[in-house]
């Protein structure tokens, strides 16, 4: 057995999805303590907010650019 695997499933057997995030959120607090956690919130919220906005925009301009143009009316100037 590998040792990535025996790793894995030791700690999926220690702790769960939950247990990570918390120890997760306690290393980011000691990290960066109390004070700075609320700045951190807000810079990561206005990245998400322009990464699905560009998302977005990129997604409609390939759907802008996939759909065909109609044709252009024939100029007729009434001579034939």
């Amino acid at each position: 057995m590998a040792i990535h695997s025996m790793f894995a499933s030791l700690t999926a057997n220690i702790l769960g999805v939950q247990d990570w995030v918390i120890v997760g959120l306690v290393v980011v607090v000691v990290f960066f303590g109390g004070k700075k956690l609320p700045e951190l919130a807000k810079g990561f919220g206005q990245g998400l907010k322009e990464f699905k906005k560009a998302v977005h925009d990129n997604t409609e301009e390939e759907t802008t650019a996939a759909a065909p143009k109609p044709p252009s009316p024939p100029s007729g100037n009434g001579s034939s």
